[in-house]
């Protein structure tokens, strides 16, 4: 197949940090080329691929103190998309929703992947005008708030590649870990409570959006300065991420928002770290408890399921990761929604006739 990839322009493909949606996109990227397929990436001038890559922005955009509005600079990646689009079998959008009128006459060639959350009250009206568009979710939990009338193509949950963090036997740190980003929503402020109410030291890793700068000044950081065994690390590349989560002794989510996958906890289940989580969102289609991890509804409950993590095998944590979790199965489920895609089904039939015609025409010629 000739497959395009059409990556956000926020981050490089992958992020050199943060940046989960860019990270998918490389992971899917590098596996569909591995497999053979043509892949173009339309993605920042700094992303790194065996595909062939577009450069759409001279830097990711978050990293560029230039940029001041992200908007004219995917506008333009989407104007170059739609200039290319005959070369391509599928298109296959990670841009949420701005694409959808440029590309809704090529809709039955394209795919949309949701990253994001859907329960905003403004998006109901748009999907439901655009409830032609082919989407994939990455959770059934994200489709909840959604109205009836969408194209649900497929549900795809994140994979990575197996060899990218490495599984750690034994834990040799004691610590607990909080990894992604620093706002109201993840609630590092209960991976606080817990750490502290299970008498274990809890490391930090996460970034710091100007938009969450004030709940960090306000909020976060007074809870750090008054415990010493809480540490705030800052954001980690992936390298330091496989040894921040493969020492860890669980990893802690804590989130109270409607978390459309959680990329984070297959990275610590890769690393054979279990994962101990609220009941939000995801979590119950991602965590098996009392296997991978514990689903929790408030701290005392966490805290309860700190004391249990020595009945958990990290072993089969891994295992767990690599029977649900790798690349090679999210690029399978992709590569089957693009081929049910009635544009790529009926130019595979077409294909299949010139091909035959072909051998005909040889065969007639002797």
């Amino acid at each position: 197949m000739k497959i395009a990839q059409i990556a956000p322009l926020a981050e490089s493909v992958p992020p050199k940090l943060y940046g989960g949606t860019e990270r998918v996109v490389s992971y899917l990227t590098e596996e569909l080329v591995r497999q053979g397929h043509e892949v173009t990436l339309f993605a920042s001038g700094d992303s790194k691929t065996a595909a062939e890559l577009v450069r759409c922005s001279e830097l990711a955009l978050r990293l560029n103190p230039a940029v001041k509005d992200p908007l004219p600079y995917t506008l333009m990646m989407l104007d170059e998309v739609r200039a290319r689009a005959d070369e391509f079998d599928v298109l296959h959008f990670h841009t949420d929703l701005i694409h959808f009128p440029l590309f809704r006459d090529l809709a039955h060639r394209t795919v949309t992947t949701l990253h994001g959350r859907l329960d905003l009250p403004d998006l109901k009206p748009f999907f439901t005008a655009f409830s032609d568009m082919p989407l994939v979710s990455i959770s059934k939990d994200q489709r909840r708030p959604m109205p009836k009338r969408v194209n649900w193509v497929g549900n795809v949950p994140h994979g990575l590649p197996p060899q990218l963090l490495p599984f750690q036997r034994d834990s040799s740190g004691a610590y607990l870990a909080f990894l992604g980003r620093i706002s109201p929503e993840k609630r590092p402020d209960r991976a606080i409570e817990i750490a502290v109410r299970a008498g274990l030291p809890l490391k930090i890793a996460a970034k710091i959006d100007k938009v969450d700068k004030d709940y960090w000044d306000s909020v976060i950081a007074p809870m750090v300065r008054d415990h010493k065994s809480v540490e705030f690390i800052g954001e980690i590349d992936e390298r330091q991420k496989a040894d921040f989560l493969g020492n860890a002794r669980a990893l802690l989510f804590p989130v109270d928002w409607p978390e459309p996958f959680g990329l984070v906890m297959i990275e610590a289940m890769a690393c054979g770290t279990p994962v101990v989580a609220f009941r939000r969102g995801s979590v119950p289609e991602v965590v098996d408890e009392g296997v991978t991890g514990f689903i929790v509804h408030d701290v005392r409950e966490a805290v309860a399921a700190i004391e249990r993590l020595p009945e958990l095998d990290r072993q089969r944590v891994r295992k767990q990761f690599e029977r649900r979790f790798t690349v090679e199965r999210m690029a399978a489920d992709y590569l089957a929604i693009y081929g049910s895609l009635p544009g790529v089904r009926a130019d595979q039939r077409r294909r299949r006739r010139l091909s035959e015609e072909e051998d005909m025409r040889a065969q007639a010629a002797g």
